[in-house]
Parts: C-alpha cells; structure tokens; sequence
C-alpha cells in the first residue's frame, strides 16, 4: 500500500512538473508578447509624433489642385508635366471610391512654395488635350461645409413646416389684410362649421 501511495505521489508530482514547465513556456510567451507590445507602443509613439509635427496648413501652401485632368492620365505623366516647377513630393489623383475610376482631379504637393507660384503660371494649359485649370489648394477646416455654417446634414427641427414667423399672430403680412387661402369646410349641416 504504501509503494502504492508513492507511485500515486510521484504520478501526480510527474504530472506537477508537466504543468510547471507549461506554466512556466506560458509565462515565458507572455513576457514575450508584453516586450514586443512595448516596442511596438514606443514605435507608433513616435510615428505619431513625426505625423503630428507635420502641419496641414504648411503641406496645404505648398499644394496645388488640378482641375480637368484627363481621365487616363498616371501619376508620372502629371509629374513630367509639372516637373519644370519644382520638387514634387507626392501626386495624388482622386478616384471614385466604388467605381475606382478617376474623378479628374488631383493634388500636387511641392517641396516648397515657390514651386507653387512656378505651377500657378501653368493654370490653363493643354495637358492630353485638356486645358488644366491651376490654383492653390484650400485648407479644409473640419465641421464646416461649403456655406460656413458648423455642422452638417438639415437643421435641427426649427421650423418643420410652420409658418418661419410662427403662426398668424406674427406673421409681418397680416396687418396688410393678407390671409392665406383655405378650402371651405366641407361636411356638416348647410355647409356652416359643425365639428360634430
């Protein structure tokens, strides 16, 4: 009994170390994964840093947008184009998002803003047959839409169909003598008003 009891002890003490050494290849994995998680958190931190200390309002002044590009025109058709201007740093041709076909636009950004002012004087000549039109890029300001009002989409139930004076009472025509024209009510007895 008691060869038994030893058996069964270093069975289980066998057993213990299997899920000691498992144990211990987990934990190993794990303090793996945490160092590469570092790293790759110190990584991104600093790519975000370089992204953050690029300005859009810089990269907007030495931008240009080209209006009226042809539909199969590259990249490096647009950049021998332009070539005479300046350092180029990045072409961008804008595509229909479903389609992917080419919106005829595109955005030339420069090395810097005297290369700007050279492209400006390109504005309305002949590329692939088109004549391009020029100019320097906007810079878009978030939340705002074309009319400069913040926000986007309809309003927010101001009026929803009433009068936009509020009823009759502040209606600036009702002094005037100007009703607006209702049908006559139809129903009831003779033709009177009779809501029952």
């Amino acid at each position: 009994m008691a060869e038994a009891a030893d058996v069964a002890v270093a069975a289980v003490s066998g057993e213990m170390s299997a899920a000691d050494a498992e144990i211990e290849e987990m934990q190993k994995k794990v303090q793996e994964m945490e160092e590469e998680a570092e790293k790759l958190k110190k990584l991104t931190d600093s790519v975000e840093e370089t992204v953050e200390s690029i300005d859009r309002e810089e990269v907007d002044k030495r931008s240009v947008y080209v209006g009226n590009v042809d539909y199969g025109a590259t990249p490096e058709e647009v950049q021998e184009h332009f070539k005479s201007c300046g350092q180029i740093n990045r072409i961008t041709i804008l595509v229909d998002r479903y389609s992917g076909s080419p919106k005829g636009f595109a955005y030339i950004e420069f090395e810097n803003e005297q290369s700007v002012q050279n492209s400006l004087l390109l504005n309305g000549s002949l590329f692939r047959g088109r004549q391009l039109k020029v100019i320097q890029k906007r810079t878009n300001v978030p939340g705002w839409n074309m009319k400069g009002s913040k926000g986007k989409g309809k309003s927010k139930g101001k009026f929803k169909g009433k009068s936009p004076w509020g009823g009759p009472w502040m209606d600036p025509y009702w002094s005037y003598g100007y009703m607006p024209w209702r049908p006559p009510y139809k129903g009831g007895k003779g033709g009177k008003f009779s809501p029952y």
